[in-house]
């Protein structure tokens, strides 16, 4: 039998499990034990639980001010160096391990030999493909990579996609759980590299580093660029309808026509350029004259300010009926925002 024929309705899903404890995986499960669920944990690091109970504890407070599902408990937590022991009555696995292809390839092997029939896994994947991914496992698929943006518990996109291989019940069945549980889904059609928004987020990253890397301007100018420019419109209309606006009453087909010709003006650099010593010297020591506060408090600082963020979207949508209406992204696709993952 396949695996959709064993999939439990994703609205009777009680107990999750994550393999991997982790920046992403750790998010994953504060985000998880926010919604109600039980949390699983298996990590085979000794240390990994005091690491994650820390995490979560941190991120517990934004989550309580986004609002708790009931029965939400940070002691419905529970980790384990014992896979099966991990996975044991889980209904959903979310697989957060280091970005390596073997590593990825043999742990999702382990993982399909050890979970019951039906047990969709997704995995937090920010690069590689569900295909290359699965070249191991004996049932593929049920395999279907559920991409979030860092921090997770606070982000609400997942990039959704199947491999080859896997049942396109179980990409809809995905689709549906994270969409249940209050993420924003984009359902892709195919398979891409870096799926869409890390393709877009390391084309700005490349550049910013070539800039940094030629002289031409420092850290904090590129930050600022963006918080104090394109990033105050992007949360509301993304890049594209940015451009449709920036056309006037002709919208994009003025924008293109008008401004085509210096799409093709030596602007951009697309390749990632030599991170030299010195280059990541600099960009580091950048980081530092920019803001010298402990990661502890930029975070606190962000996890606050995205709140405030996504509070005022939702408010504007809520009176304002296109605003809320989802942008066109494909079939059973919500619309919001992102952040990354890598």
């Amino acid at each position: 039998m396949t695996a959709a024929q064993h999939m439990v309705p994703p609205e009777e899903i009680t107990t999750v499990a994550c393999a991997g404890a982790g920046t992403i995986g750790g998010g994953w499960a504060a985000y998880f034990l926010a919604r109600g669920f039980r949390v699983k944990v298996w990590d085979p690091d000794a240390d990994a639980a005091p690491r994650l109970r820390r995490l979560v504890d941190a991120a517990w407070p934004a989550l309580t001010e986004l609002g708790l599902a009931d029965g939400a408990s940070r002691e419905k937590l529970s980790v384990h160096t014992d896979m099966a022991e991990a996975l044991e009555g889980a209904q959903f696995i979310q697989e957060s391990a280091p970005e390596k292809l073997e590593l990825k390839q043999d742990l999702l092997a382990a993982l399909d030999a050890e979970a019951a029939a039906g047990v969709v896994v997704g995995s937090s994947t920010s690069g590689y493909s569900m295909t290359d991914m699965a070249q191991k496992v004996q049932n593929p698929d049920r395999f279907v990579v559920g991409h979030p943006f860092n921090p997770p518990y606070l982000i609400p996109l997942v990039e959704v996609v199947g491999g080859e291989h896997t049942d396109p019940q179980v990409t809809a069945w995905a689709a549906q759980f994270y969409e249940h549980i209050g993420k924003s889904v984009i359902t892709m059609d195919r398979e891409v590299p870096g799926f869409i928004a890390n393709r877009l987020q390391e084309a700005l990253w490349r550049e910013a580093l070539h800039m940094v890397d030629n002289g031409e301007a420092t850290v904090e100018q590129i930050d600022r660029s963006i918080t104090d420019g394109p990033g105050l419109r992007w949360p509301f209309q993304g890049p594209m309808l940015t451009f449709h606006l920036a056309g006037g009453e002709g919208g994009m087909a003025h924008m293109l026509d008008h401004f085509g010709p210096s799409l093709k003006s030596p602007w951009t650099r697309l390749d990632a350029p030599e991170l030299t010593g010195q280059l990541r010297d600099s960009v580091v020591s950048g980081c530092a004259e920019e803001d010298a506060r402990p990661v502890s408090e930029l975070v606190a600082e962000r996890d606050r300010g995205i709140i405030a963020l996504r509070r005022m979207i939702e408010q504007m949508r809520a009176v304002d009926p296109i605003a809320a209406a989802p942008a066109s992204q494909g079939e059973g696709v919500q619309d919001q925002h992102q952040e990354e993952a890598a």
